[in-house]
């Protein structure tokens, strides 16, 4: 069992009155808390809102548009990637031409540029992160790869951590701490994490910034903002990716982690949703009273399972097909109905708790949605449930990813909703690239981009799918959708008529849709996530294969053979 802390001491031991903690009326927090939130004053929380609009106004600075470029942080980038490159094309992809192994150059490519993101600091570590979450999307020995990333980044030395908590607290380390671990349990691109244990006896973890990462950020993303216009265009990826809405999308996330009171104010915003909705199976840490600063941020020591530890959490009697359950109703319910949600799923946030609770760490990126945006994104999971692309499509408008003044029906007919869906798997590998090429054109000719809480969104999504690969492979998805649209049209019914006008009690779902969706035949009763890796395996395979046979030289007429 992956151990963060062993919160063990009584509520009595530390003056609380027995029974269950007084705040959990106001927080999905464990029940045995280091300290008690009730009434604290939380001097680090005073004007919020107004920090929060502060650190927002900062993008438009960053993206500010320049002559020249901004010095020599892009001579520096250019170097270290473009010999990242280099390198990967004179060794590995040779190699993988000789023995016609395309997976070895995939791995030395994703191998070197990981190693030049680690190079190039926390800014580019970031980029690997998000990366390192696109299963399905990216390939798999880049995403592998940059996992790394997540919590393997060089650490900061200790005396450089010690000034850091110092500064910002306003003491020696050993006034608040009676023990503070030198060796973090995480060092990741903004901060490093160290377990430590008060003076007054509660066992707490310390996420620490590193020091001058905000000005090295706000290099770095002027650097990209005069980078990205040159490759709209020049490669497959950036193309479809728009790297100027991709580059502003990463500043507005990376700002916000830049300040750690945000950050406490998120684990409480989000542990008030989970209460109010009665939500048991997903705890939030404790942030501390009073020690929050910009750069430091002190919470409490929760301890669980690692979320790759499958064996240990069935050994333990954990439902592992309920924790992914309860983590994809929590997400839902936050961004469908409250507008705020964890932005940043991934292995590295989460732990499994002994009785099978979630505990939902690192809030650093939230995604947080006005009322116009949340009514979108609710009318968005219902036109899918229900099998509405009309008004699927017009959430999405209302969301910001293609303009206001799109013609929904025109859009409708030229992305060819109007046509019945085709099952990947019928269609041959050019056939398949052709209509994602067409696709992509079509989109971008719209002007669709990826609105940063749609971006959160679906790497959220993904994280689940991939989380169901290796805790739920053997879960029939069709009975599951049933199960979850039958929880929040019970549970929220009435609330959601009155929010978007549709009654989801009028409305079922509807599966064929669902099973169109994934590219089955209405005789398919059930579908588990393994028969859908399957399919995309399939899929993948044959790609691969053209791929190779597009990449294999022609013999010459009249060359000789070997």
């Amino acid at each position: 069992m992956t151990s963060a802390g062993d919160p063990t001491t009584s509520a009595g031991e530390h003056g609380r009155p027995p029974g269950p903690p007084l705040d959990l009326a106001m927080g999905a927090f464990s029940d045995e808390p280091p300290w008690d939130m009730t009434g604290k004053e939380l001097p680090w929380r005073q004007d919020i809102d107004a920090l929060r609009s502060a650190t927002a106004r900062q993008v438009p600075r960053l993206l500010r548009r320049r002559l020249l470029p901004p010095g020599r942080r892009v001579l520096l980038t250019a170097l270290v990637l473009g010999w990242a490159v280099l390198a990967w094309r004179l060794i590995e992809k040779r190699v993988a031409v000789r023995l016609d192994r395309p997976e070895v150059s995939r791995a030395g490519l994703s191998y070197r540029l990981r190693k030049a993101f680690e190079r190039l600091g926390p800014t580019y570590i970031k980029l690997g992160q998000i990366l390192s979450s696109g299963e399905g999307v990216f390939p798999p020995e880049l995403v592998n790869e940059f996992r790394l990333l997540r919590d393997r980044v060089p650490a900061e030395r200790f005396e450089v951590v010690r000034q850091v908590v110092e500064a910002d607290l306003g003491r020696p380390l050993e006034a608040v701490f009676e023990h503070f671990e030198t060796t973090p349990i995480a060092a990741a691109s903004i901060a490093q994490v160290h377990a430590a244990r008060l003076c007054t006896g509660e066992e707490v973890v310390v996420k620490v910034q590193r020091p001058q990462v905000a000005g090295l950020v706000q290099r770095d993303v002027a650097a990209m903002n005069w980078l990205a216009p040159l490759l709209i265009g020049r490669i497959p990826v950036a193309a479809l990716a728009n790297p100027p809405a991709l580059v502003e999308l990463f500043a507005e996330t990376i700002v916000e982690e830049l300040d750690f009171r945000l950050e406490a104010d998120n684990m409480l915003d989000i542990a008030a949703v989970l209460a109010s909705t009665g939500q048991k199976a997903v705890v939030v840490p404790r942030p501390h009273p009073e020690l929050v600063t910009r750069r430091v941020l002190v919470m409490e020591r929760l301890d669980g399972f690692g979320w790759d530890d499958v064996e240990g959490m069935r050994r333990a009697g954990i439902d592992t097909n309920a924790v992914v359950r309860a983590l994809l109703i929590v997400f839902l319910e936050g961004a469908t109905l409250f507008g705020v949600f964890h932005g940043d799923l991934h292995g590295g946030n989460l732990l499994v708790r002994p009785d099978g609770r979630v505990a939902l760490l690192d809030y650093g990126i939230t995604g947080r949605l006005d009322e116009v945006r949340r009514l979108a994104f609710l009318r968005l999971l219902m036109g899918g449930s229900i099998n509405d692309q009309r008004l699927q499509l017009g959430a999405l408008r209302d969301m910001g990813a293609v303009p206001a003044d799109t013609d929904l029906d025109a859009l409708a007919v030229d992305l060819g909703l109007d046509k019945p869906l085709i099952d990947p798997v019928t269609l041959a590998p050019e056939d398949l690239l052709a209509e994602v090429r067409d696709l992509t054109k079509r989109l971008l000719e719209y002007g669709a981009r990826f609105p940063k809480i749609l971006m959160l969104f679906v790497k959220d999504l993904l994280f689940v799918d991939g989380s169901l690969a290796t805790l739920a492979p053997d879960l029939d998805l069709f009975s599951e959708v049933q199960e979850i649209a039958a929880y929040f049209t019970s549970r929220y019914g009435e609330r959601i008529a009155h929010d978007i006008g549709i009654d989801p009690r009028l409305h079922p779902i509807d599966m064929n849709g669902v099973r169109a969706a994934v590219g089955v035949g209405e005789d398919v009763e059930a579908l588990t996530y393994r028969d859908l890796q399957a399919r995309r395996e399939l899929i993948r395979r044959r790609m691969e294969e053209h791929r190779r046979r597009a990449e294999r030289p022609t013999r010459r007429p009249g060359a000789r053979g070997s």
